[in-house]
């Protein structure tokens, strides 16, 4: 009987232990737009985003405690075929602190900072006048997507019968990429429904306030904002692979967006 009792009891724990290691973190992201959640301390993130045009992005992001998380990332556009390389002109940073926890009642609060774009890096563009002649060349030192940003963002999470579901919103400002004349605040929103333990839905909308004028209806993918969806699948423990689809709301009278971005995401989640 002594014996019995043993064996339950490391059966238990042992139960435990591997019940705490495959506990992930709640999404710090979903395609694009931060949520109010960060990784756990002693956890790390390795993301690799495939972009249009053989862009990549690569970043590595650590839980440095419960509430704060550091990041950086790189990439470069062309880096896959045959066209010259456009490397980024610096590395970027990602970082999180959740201010508040999500309650019952009310939703999880965090801030942070987010400096890392999307699709090319432009340094200097140049306009043209009504009858197709050049003008002056213009420094604007952006991407093609602008980065959030220093922000602020809120999430609320509820528990389904297919299982979680979370809804978030936020605001940002990018003190970085505003040499196109567009210093204006923006807004984001998001929505991610688990199907089953595998599969995940995430639908995001990017208002892009800060990519509305001259210069930037020029330069930015969308006029009228960004609106992603994707498909997330845990293809086995701590490996995600997302497929995306951005820019849902392309303007058709603009020939450089008649399409919407299809891009491939991969996320690696690992302790230390």
């Amino acid at each position: 009987m002594k014996n019995t009792y043993q064996f339950i009891t490391i059966a238990y724990l042992f139960n435990l232990i591997i019940a705490q290691e495959t506990i992930y973190p709640p999404p710090s992201n979903l395609i694009t737009v931060p949520t109010a959640g960060t990784l756990v301390r002693g956890s790390f993130s390795m993301e690799m985003r495939v972009q249009k045009k053989g862009g990549l992005i690569t970043g590595l992001t650590v839980g440095i405690t419960d509430r704060f998380q550091f990041g950086l990332s790189y990439g470069a556009g062309n880096l896959i075929g045959d066209d010259s390389l456009q490397w980024y002109p610096r590395p970027e940073v990602n970082l999180k602190y959740h201010l508040l926890d999500e309650t019952g009642s009310a939703p999880g609060c965090s801030i942070g900072l987010i400096t890392q774009g999307f699709g090319t890096y432009t340094s200097e563009y140049t306009p043209v006048d009504g009858h197709g002649e050049p003008l002056e060349p213009l420094s604007v030192e952006r991407y093609d997507i602008k980065a959030y940003g220093a922000y602020i963002s809120a999430s609320k999470n509820w528990k389904t019968p297919l299982g979680n579901a979370g809804l978030h919103a936020g605001m940002s400002k990018n003190f970085l990429e505003d040499k196109d004349g567009d210093e204006d605040p923006n807004l984001f929103f998001g929505l991610d429904m688990e199907v089953n333990p595998e599969l995940s839905l995430l639908v995001e909308y990017n208002a892009a306030l800060n990519e509305n004028d001259m210069t930037a209806n020029n330069l930015a993918l969308s006029k009228g904002g960004y609106l992603n969806a994707a498909v997330r699948w845990t293809f086995v423990d701590r490996l995600h692979i997302e497929m995306d689809f951005n820019n849902l709301l392309f303007n058709e009278d603009n020939e450089s967006i008649d399409y919407f971005n299809r891009e491939l995401k991969i996320i690696y989640i690992e302790y230390f």
